[in-house]
This record gives structure tokens, C-alpha cells and sequence, in this order.
């Protein structure tokens, strides 16, 4: 999933960047409140980290002319005012969750999770298809009862996947929420990346199928639709 972050301090946005990364996200970055609100505008995004406190415009501001015109990203605020008047002040600008420096890393990537599964529609921590069962809250995943490993990068795939079961998802969709990239090159990534999680999802039906000219989609049961 692709993740804005609106944060003017040097030092906090690589620690940001940095577990992001590490947690498999795709991380943009923006050092002032102009910059963020036309990222924001130009990209889908499935989550936005907004500092309250930015230069050339402020988080609150940003906040409001983008849910103005129409912005639908889940968006966590980070401030160092910790007041009741101040939170109620956010939440009614269009953010979407709260988070007070000074903070646990733990803490805030929790709460990104969280927005991230909302941002496709569901609160639950488990997704099941067929034999594969996805603990979004553990980041686990198993078949059949067995426990599956998978790379950062390779299991927000499958959970994208899984959270748009039964749906087609496009080369390009992929390319734009899992991998920070562009070009035909990208195209033989996401196709070595499907080839990888096939290889590691062991069931007796297969479960993600490829769509020819069209993408991929992941169902318990095969389609009639020839595969590639």
C-alpha cells in the first residue's frame, strides 16, 4: 500500500520512511504543507501521516482543502498538542485517527494498519479464501494450517489481493499500491513477485489466477476463464 508522509522534521521522516519500508509500505515523503496537499491530490493513496505543524501551510489546512475536494485518503494526524479541543479540532477537519508526539513506532504503525484495512472497506483482523487464512493484525498467514513465510513486500501483495477477492486487479493497480516504481520493467516485478507467492501458497486448487491482458485475481475456485 502506498503511504504519504507530511512531516518537515529531517530526523522523524527517516525514522518513518525507514519502518514504513521495512514494514513493506511505499513511502512518499513531503517536507511542508504545499508539497503534501499536492501529493495528496496526485496520487491515490491508501493512508496519509499529516503533521499539524508544517511550513508554507499548516496540517489542518491541508487537510481541509483536500477533503474539500473530494480526498478520500484515511488520514492520521500527528501532533504535540494534546488537548481535547485540539483533537475534536482534527477529527472535524477529516482526519480519521490521532496520534500524539511524542510516540511509539509500534503505536503508529498499528494505527496504519488499522486505517489500511479500512481503506479497503473491512475491520476485521482475518481474511479467509479456500484454504488460506490472512491474520492482518500478525501478518500472518497459513494454508491449511500451516504457516506460510513470506517477505514484507510479498505478503501486503497477497493481503491486497485477498482484501479484492473474486476482483480482477490490474498490472498498473499493483505497480501503484505495493511496488514504488514505474515503467514495462515493473510489469516482469509483479509478474516474479505472483510467481513467488504461487510457489509458496501450496493448495490443492490454485489460488490466484491470471487474467490474460488483464491482471490477476485471487478466488478459492478456479475460474472458466483460461489462465495464462
Amino acid at each position: 500500500m502506498r503511504i504519504l508522509v507530511v512531516e518537515d522534521s529531517v530526523r522523524l521522516q527517516r525514522v518513518l520512511t525507514t519502518a514504513l519500508k521495512k514494514s513493506g509500505y511505499v513511502v512518499d515523503l513531503a517536507g511542508d504543507g504545499e508539497e503534501g496537499l499536492w501529493l495528496a491530490e496526485t496520487n491515490n493513496y491508501a493512508v496519509v501521516v499529516l503533521d499539524i505543524m508544517l511550513p508554507k501551510r499548516d496540517g489542518l489546512s491541508l487537510l481541509t482543502e483536500y477533503r474539500k475536494k473530494g480526498g478520500v485518503a484515511h488520514v492520521l494526524l500527528l501532533t504535540a498538542r494534546d488537548t481535547i479541543p485540539n483533537r475534536v479540532e482534527g477529527l472535524r477537519a477529516g482526519a480519521d485517527d490521532y496520534l500524539v508526539k511524542p510516540f511509539a513506532l509500534e503505536e503508529l504503525l498499528a494505527r496504519v494498519q488499522a486505517l489500511c484495512r479500512r481503506a479497503y472497506g473491512s475491520k476485521q483482523n482475518e481474511i479467509a479464501v479456500g484454504e488460506l487464512v490472512i491474520d492482518s493484525l500478525a501478518r500472518s498467514v497459513r494454508v491449511g494450517g500451516r504457516l506460510v513465510e513470506l517477505t514484507a513486500r510479498e505478503y501486503l501483495l497477497l493481503e491486497y489481493l485477498a482484501r479484492r477477492r473474486g476482483t480482477v486487479v490490474s498490472r498498473a493497480e499493483i505497480e501503484e499500491h505495493i511496488y514504488d516504481g514505474s515503467g514495462d520493467w515493473m510489469s516482469n516485478v509483479v509478474d516474479s513477485a505472483i510467481c513467488a507467492l504461487r510457489k509458496k501458497l501450496v493448495t490443492e486448487a490454485p489460488l490466484i489466477h491470471t487474467r490474460r491482458g488483464m491482471g490477476y485475481v485471487l478466488e478459492a475456485q478456479p475460474s472458466s476463464v483460461a489462465e495464462a
